[in-house]
């Protein structure tokens, strides 16, 4: 059985990274739309994204775009297959409590 994983499996970093794999693999987004989106505050989304970063599951674009500062987020290779390997997991957990389920009836 795939292990889940604790860094993911926070329910702010795991929409975080449902948001960035839903793009496409060259995909990025902007931190502020990231932020609106997901209903965060700049703080909250900065420290989780610090989080992720560290653990090599996404990366962080710094630059200007008008003369204003931009961040640009995406999901790196680790953290397209960490995040699907805690999907499975989940997978896995969900279709034992079906089989549980099957037996109580």
């Amino acid at each position: 059985m795939s292990m889940l994983n604790e860094i993911i499996h926070q329910p702010v970093r795991m929409r975080i990274m449902a948001a960035l794999v839903a793009l496409d693999a060259s995909g990025q987004v902007e931190f502020t739309h990231l932020r609106d989106v997901l209903s965060l505050t700049d703080g909250n989304l900065g420290a989780h994204l610090r989080k992720l970063e560290d653990a090599g599951y996404v990366s962080l674009e710094k630059t200007f775009v008008a003369r204003k500062p931009r961040t640009f987020v995406a999901a790196t290779k680790e953290g397209y297959q960490a995040f699907a390997d805690h999907v499975e997991a989940l997978e896995q957990i969900l279709s034992g409590a079906e089989v549980e389920e099957k037996h109580k009836a």
